[in-house]
């Protein structure tokens, strides 16, 4: 398979949309099985990253992946990739349609050499205008509606003035709309500070998940994030060349032991062609067929591993 070349269907420009009205696109998660709760199904970096491989488009593949997943027991994904990343909402609905995964797609901005030329010109209130209309309108005129404000983002060691903007801006989308909040750190950073700021424009910890926190040692953040009510997300499984799997067990062996695994989810933030298993990669059932068996063999037990992939996404989730 040609992972840089052009040669697999990119868009679903040339399916149809008239069926997209009566696609559902409720916000709700099915909480009967398993949710990854950060991932991209059409993404589009390439731009930025100057690689081909960055943006993730390949429809076929993905969807022949979403239903294997689904006879695996994942019932959601919550789609992370907001307007200015390459986002497609009819691609979205199409999988939908075609592999009966619930999809909950986001709003908002990402990190701050993703946003865009126009951003200056923004208010807070406009940023978070814009957010809301996702939520309560749709999306680039479609009925799908996002049901998570995500990914918002900071840059490595800091949280840049632009990046602020966006947090305030995503708190008065919360407050209006009653969404949840799922960020980005960068390789694991500022997530203490992500939450101190969310905390001081008025969000609840209950209603953040923070994102990224299993990139490296991570544990002096993660547990005073848990134990300060906030969710805690470990979702770059499989991606070893940033951080090894064994570390990742490692560190969720330590928070259970602490009693907090009951707010913890787990995903593994698929960006790329070559994350898919057609083209070389883990592909999306990683998760379930490769981690969930070391966590197993680690001593975690069945009802553990089902409260990280069910049980706690169901709750961060839930209709408010």
């Amino acid at each position: 398979m040609n992972v840089g070349g052009d040669t697999l269907q990119s868009s679903s420009d040339n399916r149809s949309v008239n069926h997209h009205l009566a696609v559902k696109t409720n916000r709700c998660i099915d909480a009967s099985g398993y949710t990854y709760v950060h991932e991209h199904l059409h993404i589009d970096l390439s731009g930025a990253k100057g690689s081909l491989d960055c943006r993730l488009d390949q429809y076929d593949l993905i969807a022949d992946e979403l239903r294997h997943l689904y006879t695996l027991g994942v019932r959601n994904i919550v789609e992370m990739t907001n307007r200015y990343m390459g986002r497609n909402a009819a691609f979205l609905l199409d999988l939908m349609r075609d592999t009966h995964i619930n999809i909950i797609a986001s709003t908002g901005y990402y990190k701050q050499p993703f946003f865009p030329a126009h951003f200056n010109e923004l208010c807070i209130q406009a940023i978070a205008d814009n957010m809301i209309a996702e939520i309560e309108t749709g999306i680039d005129g479609t009925a799908l509606k996002a049901g998570v404000i995500a990914e918002i983002g900071s840059s490595l060691g800091q949280i840049t003035e632009d990046e602020q903007k966006v947090f305030a801006a995503a708190a008065l989308a919360h407050q209006a709309t009653g969404c949840p909040i799922s960020t980005h750190t960068t390789l694991s950073t500022m997530g203490r500070e992500q939450l101190a700021l969310l905390k001081r424009f008025g969000v609840s910890p209950e209603h953040i998940a923070i994102g990224h926190c299993d990139l490296r040692d991570n544990l002096d953040t993660i547990i005073p994030l848990l134990e300060a009510g906030a969710w805690v997300q470990f979702d770059t499984i499989g991606k070893n060349n940033y951080y090894p799997d064994s570390g990742r067990i490692a560190m969720l062996q330590k928070v259970a032991k602490c009693g907090l695994l009951d707010q913890v989810m787990l995903s593994q933030d698929i960006t790329r062609r070559s994350h898919l298993k057609s083209n070389g990669g883990n592909g999306f059932d990683y998760l379930l067929t490769v981690f969930v068996p070391m966590l197993l063999e680690a001593g975690f037990c069945q009802t553990q591993i089902n409260q990280m992939l069910r049980d706690n996404p169901a709750r961060f989730f839930q209709h408010r």
